[in-house]
């Protein structure tokens, strides 16, 4: 039997502006075809075993033509295999999205539409500037800025777009700028009318330049601007100097790189993000289970006898959770046993699978939980501490001082990851990155590896360095870094406040 096809909108550029029928389509196909305006991003949520092709358009420099894109569609289809197409934007919005169904239709292939959030209205939206207004503008029009190079004369109307009165929008037109204020202001438009330019609109790497007819193609020249672009006429472009709110943010244009395991990033990524940075996802370790779950199964058949189980990470409270019900049994195997959890963090993973913990140290570290234990009858009770192979011996060194019986259990290793690491020596080695931020000893150490030896103080000169609390701090500066912030409450929430508090300073 043949597949199908999804046409999807990607959206603009943000990954969050793309619909949750998009998503589902992604997450359903079998082969993503994805174009270079769509955020690579959006290639998390298709299965591991999915095909990815890039098909994407640059600036006249094509990957795959048109015709081999919907060939290639056809094909893939044919196959029986599922295939989402991402497109930039909207698909049926100068997105020659009708050209791929029509190939479909023509070979006999089931396809779907899947609408997108056009960069249209995406980008003077985040650039400040509402295309309708009711005391400035009550139309809008959409034109595209590069017509078919094939036709033999424009089918534009120039002389009704001067005299709108309304909003316009121009789309892929940066190249022809001259022409269009040239034609606009032929045809009776006032030199003064507002415009702007939004390149890479709803991204962090969003610029905005404005003006007016007469000024707009000297200030963009200026300022060194390229495609991608929208291009905004009309009196509404004034509102941006009071409604411009995207490129406000305290983080906005810098680049920071975050090394947390990939499943442990997102809470970081959405946090560095919603305050404007761009995240460079460059993950130093990965979170692997240990190669023998036998002395976690044994310690888990005899919980009966444990007075406390400690956890010191999320990862610590997954992994045993999994291995717990992996062996049959839920949370009533708990009993009694008593629970003490590092960071809220993990205290709210704990609370998730049902359990509460009787203890959360004030401050998010090993040495906390020692002293919590301080002032609690310890001596001669059993204490199982699952946690990372790697992880540091002070806190079964001195749980074991104060008399306590302790099993420290490897539930997992952090062992170093090396994706990507081309693509990040290359940003460190052109000085686009502003921060490198570490969560953990095992982060420093293993980002370090990822550098060549010979290079290290060339490519983090410059550099600001974060860490999370000052056990991470002080294995980054043993490890060579200069370190420029340290969080004052040991958290991810900790560590975005602080770097913000860093930049704006």
């Amino acid at each position: 039997m043949n597949g199908s096809v999804y046409l999807v909108g990607a959206g603009p550029g943000d990954p969050g502006l793309i619909t949750t029928n998009g998503i589902e389509a992604v997450k359903a196909a079998d082969v993503v075809v994805y174009d270079y305006l769509a955020s690579t991003k959006l290639l998390n949520y298709a299965r591991e075993a999915a095909e990815l092709i890039y098909a994407g358009k640059k600036g006249g420099d094509h990957s795959l033509s048109q015709d081999e894109i919907n060939r290639l569609l056809v094909a893939k289809a044919l196959e029986g295999k599922t295939v989402a197409r991402l497109k930039g934007g909207d698909p049926f919005v100068f997105g020659r999205g009708g050209e791929e169904i029509e190939g479909l239709i023509e070979a006999g292939v089931e396809f779907s539409i899947v609408p997108g959030v056009t960069s249209a209205i995406a980008a003077p939206a985040y650039a400040g500037i509402p295309l309708t207004h009711r005391k400035y503008a009550s139309t809008v029009t959409f034109i595209t800025g590069h017509e078919d190079p094939g036709k033999k004369a424009s089918r534009i109307n120039w002389a009704s777009l001067a005299s709108t009165g309304g909003t316009l929008v121009f789309l892929m037109g940066v190249k022809n700028l001259p022409h269009i204020t040239g034609r606009l202001v032929e045809n009776g438009m006032d030199q003064a009318t507002p415009a702007a330019l939004v390149r890479w609109g709803t991204t962090p790497g969003q610029e905005t330049v404005t003006g007016t007819l007469a000024t707009i193609v000297r200030n963009v020249e200026a300022a060194g601007l390229k495609a991608p672009c929208i291009i905004i006429v009309g009196d509404v472009v004034s509102l941006r100097e009071k409604m411009q709110w995207f490129e406000n943010r305290p983080l906005f244009g810098k680049r920071i790189v975050v090394t947390r395991a990939r499943k442990q990033a997102s809470d970081m990524v959405s946090r560095l993000s919603a305050l404007g940075a761009e995240c460079l996802e460059y993950p130093a370790i990965r979170i692997v289970p240990p190669e023998d779950f036998s002395d976690l199964d044994r310690a888990i058949e005899r919980l009966a006898a444990y007075d406390w189980l400690v956890f010191t990470s999320v990862n610590g409270v997954d992994m045993f959770f999994n291995r717990l019900f992996a062996n049959k049994k839920d949370v009533r195997a708990l009993g009694r046993i008593q629970t003490a959890s590092i960071g809220p963090a993990t205290a709210q993973r704990l609370f998730s699978y049902g359990v509460f913990s009787d203890i959360i140290p004030e401050s998010y570290r090993a040495e906390s939980v020692v002293d919590a234990f301080r002032n609690i009858p310890i001596a001669g009770r059993r204490v199982l501490l699952p946690r990372a192979a790697e992880a540091r011996p002070i806190l079964p060194e001195e749980l074991t001082r104060m008399g306590a019986n302790v099993d420290e259990i490897a539930a997992y290793h952090t062992i170093s990851a090396d994706e990507n690491r081309e693509a990040l020596i290359s940003a460190l080695t052109d000085k686009t990155v502003d921060m490198v931020t570490f969560t953990s000893s095992s982060t420093v150490s293993n980002f370090k590896a990822l550098l060549p030896t010979e290079r290290f103080e060339e490519l983090v000169s410059n550099l600001a360095i974060a860490a999370i609390g000052p056990i991470t701090a002080d294995t980054a500066q043993k490890s060579g870094f200069s370190v420029d912030l340290v969080a004052g409450e040991y958290t991810i929430a900790g560590l975005c406040d602080a770097i913000c508090r860093y930049f704006e300073g």
